[in-house]
């Protein structure tokens, strides 16, 4: 055998293997049609397809009049609260809601006073990271990505769990209320340790304080000298609030779901929920926004011009401008068509810290693009399907204003839809459902084997 080292020889074959996979691995599209797969578990009209139930989150986007599919402003619930009145509920107290909605995701139920102390002690209780899992852990191998280091650091602390594979409800939920707890280290010392590692930057580690809620600690660990003004600390508050939960169907909470219902531990499902996450036709969408957005404050001179923004908003439908996808990133959903509420939501109380920061102008922009986005795309597609902007358009504003960089956004969504994970993962072990498996039909024709040596 010829020296295996060859590099050479390794990325012919490796380009050869590839061209091979490409053009054996297609699938004629008409078969899809032929037996009637659902692609993406969606029927011809968009709709999801059945596979489950739950009472922990509902996606609501449209009715059903005779038999014809009829948008209507989308609502998003939580355990029956419609998030529009929980947000204005802990919002106009001027409290944080983020733990209050954990609960509420857990247990079914809006905590009274006590259980609501009661609760945010046993998330205190449970913040510390194991001794020295910061160092031997996180810093001891940084990850690129965040994402992969924090679904790295959950598996790890499988390790450090003295009955990890119990399945029991009691023992399930103590580690997903660990981890829900947990979290905001996990991601702050990631970052940390990516920014030092790979940014040149000084390596500084703050322990979560036990008198801050999740939100507060976030910003609390990331910044160097733990200054933020209330209404930051609120905004991320909403901001997990609102990417808390949306339903059984969305990618990761499905995964969380399929894994779960092979009875493995909670660190793998969630693990793997990650993995889901992570991917940017889901959880990384937000990236893209605050990416368009820049190109087209590069490129567009009056923001306020609507013809001008407008013919730039065109230039992104026909590829000619950004990264040449045909995308107006934040804006169009996969459920939602008249409005998403999440980002109605966020959309008010962006504006409000605009004007602190002193971005009124870039808000604008925001505000203009979703104006006129939605009419760009009805002329080009020659379509009358409403499509509106969906919470990525103006998270990732929120979280730019809030300083927070941009490696950090989606393992703030994590931060936030842990909850619902975890919520979903015990909905799926008190029910002990059969193992999720869905069929795949062979289309491939059958072969006669033939010997090595007479293979051409």
């Amino acid at each position: 055998m010829e020296d295996c080292q060859s590099k050479n020889f390794e990325e012919k074959l490796l380009d050869d293997l590839s061209n091979i996979t490409l053009k054996k691995g297609a699938i004629d599209t008409e078969l899809f049609h032929k037996y009637e797969v659902k692609r993406g578990l969606r029927d011809a009209d968009g709709r999801g397809v059945l596979v489950g139930l739950t009472e922990i989150g509902e996606v609501h986007a449209y009715i059903i009049d005779e038999g014809e599919l009829i948008s209507v402003p989308g609502r998003l619930i939580y355990r029956g609260y419609d998030i529009i009145d929980l947000a204005k509920g802990f919002m106009g107290d001027g409290r944080f809601g983020f733990e209050e909605v954990v609960y509420l995701l857990l247990f079914g139920n809006l905590p009274d006073k006590k259980e609501l102390d009661d609760f945010k002690r046993l998330l205190c209780i449970y913040q510390k990271l194991p001794e020295n899992f910061a160092r031997d852990v996180i810093l001891n191998a940084p990850s690129k990505d965040i994402m992969n280091g924090l679904a790295r650091s959950v598996l790890a602390l499988y390790s450090f769990d003295d009955n990890p594979d119990d399945i029991s409800v009691k023992n399930a939920l103590k580690q997903c209320i660990k981890l829900i707890a947990s979290f905001p280290s996990l991601v702050a010392y990631s970052f940390q340790a990516y920014s030092h590692y790979y940014g040149n930057q000084s390596l500084v580690l703050h322990s979560p304080q036990s008198n801050l809620g999740l939100a507060e600690n976030i910003l609390y660990m990331l910044r160097s000298n733990h200054k933020y003004t209330d209404l930051e600390a609120k905004l991320l508050d909403l901001a997990l609030v609102l990417h808390a939960e949306h339903g059984g169907g969305n990618n990761s909470t499905f995964v969380t779901h399929v894994v779960t219902s092979t009875g493995t531990d909670t660190y793998s499902a969630i693990a793997a929920a990650l993995g889901s996450l992570k991917g940017p036709r889901h959880g990384g969408a937000n990236h893209k926004v605050i990416q368009m957005i820049d190109n087209i404050k590069e490129n567009v001179k009056n923001w306020e011009d609507d013809a001008e923004v407008t013919a730039y908003l065109n230039r992104l439908l026909t590829k000619d401008a950004f990264d040449h996808s045909g995308l107006i990133y934040g804006i169009g959903h996969a459920v939602y068509s008249i409005s998403d509420p999440r980002a109605v939501v966020l959309k008010t109380y962006a504006g409000k810290l605009a004007h602190v920061k002193g971005l009124v102008d870039e808000f604008n922009l925001y505000a203009k693009i979703e104006e006129l986005a939605p009419k760009v795309i009805a002329e080009y597609t020659n379509s009358n399907k409403a499509v509106s902007a969906n919470v990525d358009f103006y998270s990732g504003f929120v979280y730019r204003m809030l300083n927070l960089p941009l490696e950090m956004f989606t393992p703030i969504f994590a931060l936030a839809r842990i909850s619902g994970w975890s919520a979903h993962r015990i909905e799926e072990i008190v029910n002990a459902g059969k193992i999720i498996r869905p069929a795949y039909k062979s289309v491939e024709r059958r072969k006669e084997y033939v010997p090595l040596n007479e293979r051409d």
